[in-house]
């Protein structure tokens, strides 16, 4: 596939999106995870850039994002904490072995 092809299909699948957003909060299910599994696996910085800069979506998108997107997850605060102990764990040793 060359570059025409990919932009062409990008361009295709991005206004699916817009097409499932201006219909957001009223998703089925599985709507809304294809939807969520785009945005955090398939979309391009340029695909979100184009999808929030678009007025017509504007007010769905943001209500979006903060409900599926933007939030925190357990697992989020898991890798923090993870990263605060090993952190923590060095900052320990390197005090312990120069007292």
């Amino acid at each position: 596939m060359n570059q025409t092809q990919d932009s062409a299909a990008g361009a295709a699948q991005r206004g699916q999106v817009e097409a499932a957003l201006a219909d957001y909060p009223n998703l089925s299910d599985d709507r809304l995870a294809a939807l969520i599994r785009w945005f955090r696996k398939d979309a391009s910085a340029f695909d979100v850039a184009m999808l929030a800069s678009n007025e017509a979506i504007a007010e769905p998108y943001r209500h979006f994002r903060a409900d599926h997107i933007d939030r925190m997850t357990g697992r989020d605060v898991m890798k923090g904490l993870l990263f605060a102990a090993a952190v923590g764990l060095v900052v320990f040793f390197i005090i312990w072995r120069v007292a």
